[in-house]
């Protein structure tokens, strides 16, 4: 199913520029490179790891970031609503999540993201043939950019001078929903042993 999703990709919204690259950066290593270009659900492709949970960090209406109210193609100040999740393979948080979308779309076509819960995103994506996906792009975030002061919240003093991050744009009937996921440093602990 997931594949099909990947297949109808190219809607009007792309997640490059500001830093997001829709290569890799050479500096990432090879399994680093390998996660953030994987396509279909990252829930599902975490699972191959052990047992996934989803925990809800915050869902508020709220206001883009820069970066993302370019992509969104909305003011800077413009309400969006927000979602922030931590995904954890065996009770290890491994990934940071970021999901946001115009406060109408949360209202209309996305209105299911309000009602997820505990449930992963994924679960909306891949099941509805009308979501078209952008391509994925990635970057190094560090302190200057606020996803990365998302996913540090989730570490205690050991914390990384920058983390890997992803993200796509997602749309439904025209409206679009960005998400954006962080790896956290035990995700590279787990994937390279």
């Amino acid at each position: 199913m997931s594949s099909t999703l990947e297949r109808r990709s190219g809607g009007r919204f792309y997640a490059h520029g500001d830093g997001w690259r829709a290569r890799p950066r050479a500096a990432f290593s090879a399994v680093q490179k390998d996660w953030v270009t994987r396509t279909g659900s990252l829930t599902r492709h975490l699972g191959s790891l052990g047992r996934v949970s989803v925990r809800v960090t915050r869902e508020k209406m709220g206001v883009a970031w820069r970066d993302e109210a370019r992509v969104l193609r909305v003011a800077c100040r413009a309400p969006v609503w927000i979602r922030e999740v931590v995904l954890a393979v065996d009770g290890v948080a491994v990934v940071a999540a970021h999901s946001v979308t115009p406060l109408r779309a949360s209202r209309g076509v996305w209105q299911a993201v309000r009602r997820l819960r505990t449930r992963a995103l994924a679960e909306l994506l891949y099941a509805d043939m009308t979501v078209m996906r952008s391509p994925i792009v990635s970057r190094r975030v560090d302190g200057a950019h606020p996803l990365y002061r998302l996913a540090v919240a989730q570490l205690g003093r050991d914390r990384p001078h920058a983390c890997v991050a992803r993200r796509s744009v997602f749309t439904r009937h025209r409206l679009p929903l960005m998400v954006t996921e962080c790896f956290l440093p035990a995700m590279w602990a787990m994937t390279t042993h």
